[in-house]
């Protein structure tokens, strides 16, 4: 049976979500956020340059880049992720056609949903929320269950989960295009940033820039939790850090200069954004493990 041509490829995917949801609407107070790496590259050029000069948020079938896996391409596991969940609703469509994703903060964490992919996030609009379908756990692990907006019964069972910090999120994926001077309420970034490169990229966007309260992570606290990623990567984090800290702008010194597999800081950020997270300031939900320190989401 042929795709109706009559309306877009996000019209037919969030229909397809929408017939597998169920139960009460979203809270439109809560936000999808865009958790990334600002001071990496995307074809050459530092992110937050090309999105000042672009202005749109694209997906990686568009950048050839992830902070995640990287199989965004015909036949590859996002590719086929994507045709199940929505139909095949995409399954022909140009790569700038395809949903950008994020997570639902519905732990209203300050430094976004799923800080895994990065310690910067973009808090998109809540006429965003209209426009997104979401999943638990991550379409990476192949979900059954899925919300809209105006159906969503997936924060209890993921409120009631034991998932680590870092899988503690409910993914979102914002069909149609996220245009930054549009969708975007806020970029917000680690402090850590202050005063840098990624500030002044910042500031040429065409949204808010604002602060979290902070990644950072000592070594001595590192060396407590070998298991968690593996000793190699305490090693290495040992290794790149900073008079015994480490914060996501040492990680990104680290990854600019090329002289360390990207996969290995991959896994050292991991390690920052797990027991490097900001203690929360009064009405954020606590992380499910307490920080490590009075400073401060194939997965990523």
């Amino acid at each position: 049976m042929s795709a109706d041509t009559s309306i877009s490829p996000q019209e037919r995917a969030l229909r397809h979500v929408e017939a597998m949801s169920s139960e009460d609407p979203l809270d439109i107070r809560l936000r999808v956020t865009l958790n990334f790496h600002p001071d990496r590259s995307a074809s050459g050029r530092e992110i937050l340059l090309g999105l000042a000069d672009e202005g749109v948020y694209v997906s990686q079938f568009v950048t050839g880049t992830s902070n995640g896996g990287l199989t965004a391409h015909p036949g590859g596991d996002r590719w086929r992720w994507e045709s199940r969940i929505f139909g095949g609703a995409y399954d022909n469509a140009p790569a700038r056609e395809r949903p950008v994703y994020g997570a639902l903060n519905f732990r209203r964490r300050s430094v976004g949903a799923a800080p895994r992919f990065g310690s910067a996030h973009f808090r998109l609009t809540a006429e965003t929320l209209r426009r997104t379908t979401f999943c638990y756990p991550d379409s990476f692990f192949e979900p059954s269950a899925f919300g809209v907006a105006s159906r969503m019964a997936l924060i209890e069972p993921a409120e009631a989960g034991d998932a680590d910090l870092l899988d503690d999120y409910i993914e979102a994926q914002v069909h149609g295009p996220v245009r930054l001077d549009r969708d975007v309420e806020a970029l917000v970034l680690d402090p850590g940033y202050r005063g840098t490169s990624v500030e002044a990229a910042a500031r040429r966007l065409p949204c808010p820039v604002e602060w979290h309260r902070g990644f950072r992570l000592t070594v001595e606290h590192l060396r407590r939790h070998p298991d968690y990623r593996g000793q190699e990567y305490v090693a290495l984090g040992a290794e790149i850090a900073v008079g015994g800290v480490l914060d996501p702008r040492i990680i990104g010194d680290a990854a600019r200069s090329g002289r360390y597999d990207a996969q290995a800081l991959k896994k050292v950020w991991h390690c920052v954004a797990r027991f490097g997270a900001p203690l929360p300031p009064a009405g954020e939900t606590p992380a499910p493990v307490a920080a490590c320190c009075p400073y401060g989401p194939e997965g990523g």
